[in-house]
């Protein structure tokens, strides 16, 4: 038998269930078991490659397709030109096919296409007088510290770029590790209590992974916001108390230290105890971090848990300021995942929308605003994504189509720059035409705030392409 076909069958036997997803996360980080063999290679030491200006990434995704033009980017001309094809408004002559690699038939048909007028008004907010809508008052009131782009764009025009958002790539390419399998891959722990890559909400099959080639111990670990049953396998046999499972943890530890006089050389049997170790401790400690009974009325409040509209996403957000308190590194929120997502709104647009930005921005603001009393914003990265924006004509009588051209995001904390909108779409929102970024642009700002240099996160046989690193956006970082 091959060294490293009794290792996988040495820990087969105790690989099921929540153990499994800590064993297998202490195995990577200490670079014991690789992912993938038997082609192998040791993860990085967990240090950053330089300075960091940030620790952790809170990373909000909102699925099926945030409207650009009635959230972070208002374009009242096409509200003026509302009814009128593109072709018959002043701008017909700035979308030239040539100039952004598009199709002349595609582009001929979208110059036939119905402006549809703004659904919200918009305004300006803070000190920096930025204009956003009327739908986000709460995070205008919090946009002097928050960085918008304002000309992203993607190449998948379906859903699927959920799947591209997270991992720089087209689904159709295959499968690729996610920005936060990446950051876990990269970085040690900060918490050994705790998971460092968290999920939560629900994701979709085409983003239901991380880490992928990077092995499964660099996907998230999925979070439920409750504190009685918090993950899967994450709390003791029933009837079994804590000093039952301290004995059996010892036990355990006993034996594994017996089978390492049978293989000295295995190094993995040292793992495999920190492992339950590791298990044991997040059986506590999970659990001690959802709880919220010890948050006074006030911040419960900030963050909407008295509503009936915002406390499902608001007890998301507490409990991810909990989570950052207490030192995970990465964690991801899915917000109206289901079908192709919540925010897809080919139909009934302002209903879609005044519903879902009701649900989602008094929780986010209040993150911000608690991070930021705390003293916690200036290390911790909050990103507000979506897959793409939607078109500036109608579909239908009342909503927009998936629109991959230009769209928004935003970014807050973690030595960006606040109070600033960095680029920007043409004058009716169809294209990205100033500083336009590439989604992975913002996986490398992410990356260079945490330390991080992605070409060093590189693995044997597992060459990226450029436009996988992307570039940092120099321009919003502080």
């Amino acid at each position: 038998m091959t060294n490293a076909s009794s290792r996988r069958m040495f820990l087969a036997d105790f690989g099921l269930g929540f153990t499994g997803l800590a064993l297998g996360a202490m195995l990577a980080r200490d670079g014991i078991v690789r992912a993938n063999e038997p082609d192998v290679w040791q993860p990085p030491n967990g240090k950053p490659h330089f300075a960091p200006k940030a620790k952790s990434v809170v990373w909000l995704f909102m699925n099926g397709g945030v409207s650009h033009a009635e959230s972070f980017d208002p374009k009242p001309e096409m509200t003026k030109y509302a009814g009128k094809s593109i072709s018959e408004t002043p701008y017909a002559d700035t979308q030239k096919p040539e100039r952004l690699n598009r199709r002349e038939v595609a582009f001929n048909v979208e110059l036939r296409q119905k402006l549809y007028p703004l659904q919200v008004g918009f305004r300006k907010y803070g000190d920096s007088g930025i204009e956003l809508s009327d739908w986000v008052p709460h995070m205008g009131s919090c946009i002097d510290d928050i960085a918008i782009v304002r000309s992203m764009w993607t190449t998948d025009d379906n859903h699927g770029a959920q799947t591209q958002f997270h991992s720089g790539r087209h689904m159709l390419d295959g499968e690729f590790p996610t920005l936060g399998a990446w950051v876990h891959y990269g970085l040690g722990s900060i918490n050994e209590n705790l998971p460092q890559f968290i999920s939560m909400g629900n994701r979709e099959y085409w983003n239901a992974k991380d880490g992928h080639y990077l092995g499964p111990a660099h996907d998230a670990v999925p979070i439920r916001i409750d504190p009685n049953n918090p993950l899967d396998y994450g709390k003791p046999a029933s009837g079994l108390g804590v000093d039952e499972q301290e004995l059996s943890f010892e036990l355990a530890g006993r034996l594994n230290r017996l089978k390492a006089i049978e293989y000295p050389n295995d190094p993995a049997l040292l793992a495999r105890i920190k492992a339950y170790e590791l298990a044991f401790r997040m059986q506590t400690s999970v659990p001690e971090a959802l709880g919220f009974n010890t948050e006074t009325q006030a911040t419960q409040e900030l963050y909407g848990l008295n509503e009936p509209a915002t406390r499902d996403f608001g007890s998301q957000m507490l409990a991810t300021r909990r989570l950052i308190e207490r030192g995970v590194r990465f964690i991801q929120v899915q917000h109206g995942a289901g079908g192709a997502g919540a925010w897809d709104a080919h139909s009934s647009l302002k209903h879609n929308h005044e519903t879902n930005f009701k649900a989602v921005d008094k929780p986010v603001a209040g993150l911000l605003k608690d991070l930021k009393q705390r003293g916690l914003l200036d290390s911790t990265l909050v990103i507000f994504a979506s897959e793409f924006g939607r078109t500036p004509a109608s579909q239908g009588t009342d909503g927009r189509d998936h629109h991959p051209y230009g769209f928004s995001v935003w970014m807050a904390g973690g030595g960006l720059k606040g109070g600033i909108a960095h680029g920007a779409t043409d004058e009716i929102g169809f294209h990205a035409v100033e500083h336009r970024h590439y989604v992975t642009d913002i996986h490398a700002t992410i990356l260079k705030q945490l330390g991080l240099d992605s070409r060093k996160l590189e693995v044997p046989g597992r060459k990226r392409l450029d436009i996988d690193h992307g570039k940092p956006i120099d321009e919003i970082i502080a």
